[in-house]
C-alpha cells in the first residue's frame, strides 16, 4: 500500500517517519521545502505538488493547521480530490470543525473517494514515539482497512462512529483541557496571594479532588520552572476552544464556561504569549496581581 502525507510539520513529520520505519512507501509534500528534503533523506519520496502526491498513492494523510486550509488542499484549485484515483482513502488528522469534515466527506463520496477524520492527542512526543491516541470517524469497512496503518502511528485507536465524530470528540476533549488549564492558573495565583507555596499546593492537589491532567502535565514542567517553551501552544488551544464554540452554535448548545476561558486565552495572546505553551495563560493573572507561581 502506497501512502501519501501532506503537511509534514511538527506532527506530520514524526508520523510519516514512523510509517517509513514500518516499511511503507511514503510520498510527502509540504509547502516548506526543507521539511520535504528532510523526509526524503530518510527514504520518503518527495512530491512537488499535492496533486502529484495524490495521483500516486492509495491512502493520503493530511495534518494541517485549520479547516480553511484543509478545504483548500482537498477541494480548492489543484486540490487533492480531483487528482485521486477512485477508491483512494483520505485521512485528515487535523483538528477542524466537524461540519467542515462532513462537508468534505460528502464531496469526496461524490467523487468515489473515502474520507476519514482522525484527529490525535499526545503532542509531538506521542507522534515521535508512535503512542498517539487517534479518534477515528469513518464507516466500518474503511476503518478496518486503515486500522493496521493507524496502529503504526498511534497506541490507542478509537473508532467513534461515522465521519465527523472523530473531530467532535477531539473538540470535547480539548474544551476540557483548555477550561481546566484556565481554572488551574486562576486557582494557583489565588493560592499564592493567600500565602501558600506552589510546592505545597502541588503536593496536596495532586492527591485530592482538584487534580487534573493540566496539573500533572503543566505545573511541574512548565509553570514552576518558568519555562513555557515547546508544549501545546496557547494559539492552538485558543483555536480549539473556538472550534468548540463554533460546534456549539451549530448544535444550539450554550457554552458559557468555554466562552470565558476563550477570553482568557485571548488576553494571553494580546500579551504576546500565543506561541508559548498554553500554561503561560497563568501570566495573565500574574500580570494583574503581581503574584508569581514559581519554585
Amino acid at each position: 500500500m502506497k501512502i501519501g502525507f501532506v503537511g509534514i510539520g511538527a506532527m506530520g513529520k514524526p508520523m510519516a517517519g514512523n510509517l517509513l520505519k514500518a516499511g511503507y512507501e511514503v510520498h510527502v509534500f509540504d509547502l516548506m521545502e526543507a521539511n520535504v528534503n528532510e523526509m526524503a533523506a530518510k527514504g520518503a519520496l518527495p512530491c512537488k505538488t499535492n496533486t502529484e502526491l495524490a495521483a500516486n498513492v492509495d491512502v493520503v494523510f493530511t495534518s494541517l493547521p485549520n479547516s480553511a486550509i484543509v478545504e483548500s488542499v482537498m477541494n480548492g484549485p489543484n486540490g487533492i480530490f480531483d487528482a485521486c484515483k477512485p477508491g483512494t482513502i483520505l485521512i485528515d488528522m487535523s483538528s477542524v470543525s466537524p461540519a467542515s469534515t462532513v462537508r468534505m466527506a460528502r464531496i469526496a463520496e461524490s467523487k468515489g473517494l473515502h474520507y476519514v477524520d482522525a484527529p490525535v492527542s499526545g503532542g509531538t512526543a506521542g507522534a515521535a514515539s508512535g503512542t498517539l491516541t487517534i479518534m477515528v470517524g469513518a464507516d466500518d469497512e474503511t476503518f478496518e482497512r486503515i486500522e493496521p496503518i493507524l496502529h503504526v502511528i498511534g497506541k490507542n485507536i478509537y473508532h467513534v462512529g461515522e465521519t465527523g465524530l472523530g473531530d467532535a470528540i477531539k473538540i470535547v476533549n480539548n474544551l476540557l483541557l483548555g477550561c481546566n488549564m484556565a481554572a488551574l492558573a486562576e486557582a494557583l495565583v489565588l493560592g499564592v496571594k493567600c500565602g501558600l507555596k506552589p510546592e505545597v499546593m502541588q503536593e496536596i492537589i495532586q492527591v485530592s479532588s482538584g487534580s487534573s491532567y493540566a496539573l500533572t502535565a503543566k505545573l511541574e514542567k512548565f509553570i514552576l520552572e518558568g519555562n513555557f517553551e515547546g508544549g501545546f501552544s496557547m494559539n492552538l488551544q485558543h483555536k480549539d476552544l473556538g472550534l468548540a464554540l463554533e460546534a456549539a452554535k451549530e448544535a444550539g448548545v450554550p457554552l458559557p464556561i468555554t466562552g470565558l476561558a476563550t477570553s482568557i486565552y485571548e488576553m494571553g495572546r494580546a500579551q504576546g504569549l500565543g506561541k508559548e505553551d498554553m500554561s503561560a495563560v497563568i501570566k495573565v493573572w500574574e500580570s494583574m496581581t503581581g503574584a508569581k507561581v514559581r519554585k
